[in-house]
């Protein structure tokens, strides 16, 4: 085999050798098990993912109860925002969140709504369209990737979307990955284990579980925002 030849093979197989490691430790990370009707029989950190919302269920994101229910009054003003950030809305459905965050970080701003779902992208980018809201850019991330530029967010938000990441350790690998020194992530679950919440509890988190997987990544809990009615703002910063 010429040299120049073998030398191609080898960093053929090297590379080869290498994805295939990843592969099976990114793998290894999460076990199959029993699957409830809510879950997709997948555990990570001994918690079972559920199934992601569909687009069929935009219009649930936008029902006027949430108003009540959800008080997304309380959990923008646990976010600290302010005009000219960068804001990344992970999973943002149908941008229930994301112009509101527009509103507050202004036109200097930017906010990057974040699906995996093609078709609720573009129910978000007609609901945007129709709120005036410009400085929002939709995003089509992967199951494991956000596809957002490195380095760049002051802040990113999760509501009600974390615990339906089919790959949360790569997932939030990359959401960090992508804030700036000092950024914040910011997790906002139904609380789990509360029997005054009406969420299946697939689709639930407890502060306990969220903060054993965030200890994971380079990131330090802030604080945590329990006055909402179902829900908790669990935040942190990257170390």
């Amino acid at each position: 085999m010429p040299l120049n030849m073998e030398k191609n093979f080898t960093w053929l197989l090297t590379a080869l050798l290498a994805f295939a490691s990843a592969t099976a430790c990114a793998e290894s990370r999460y076990a199959t098990i029993q699957g409830s009707p809510y879950g997709i029989g997948k555990s990570y950190m001994g918690r079972e993912i559920a199934h992601v919302m569909s687009y069929h269920g935009a219009p649930w994101l936008e029902r006027p109860e949430r108003l009540q229910e959800e008080r997304p009054d309380l959990v923008l003003a646990a976010l600290d925002l302010k005009p000219g950030m960068t804001v990344a809305d992970i999973g943002a459905g149908s941008g229930y969140y994301s112009s509101r965050i527009a509103e507050r970080v202004g036109k200097t701003g930017t906010v990057y709504a974040v699906d995996v779902q093609p078709e609720m992208i573009e129910i978000l980018k007609k609901n945007m369209a129709e709120r005036s809201a410009a400085n929002v850019k939709a995003v089509l991330g992967t199951v494991a990737d956000p596809r957002l530029p490195a380095g760049t967010l002051d802040l990113a938000l999760m509501v009600d979307v974390y615990h339906e990441l089919e790959y949360p350790y790569e997932m939030l690998a990359a959401i960090v990955k992508a804030l700036k020194p000092g950024g914040r992530v910011v997790f906002v679950e139904f609380r789990g284990n509360d029997p005054n919440v009406p969420i299946k509890a697939e689709h639930t988190m407890t502060e306990g579980q969220v903060r054993k997987e965030a200890a994971v990544q380079p990131l330090e809990w802030v604080k945590t925002v329990s006055d909402l009615p179902w829900q908790h703002v669990i935040v942190f910063r990257k170390k």
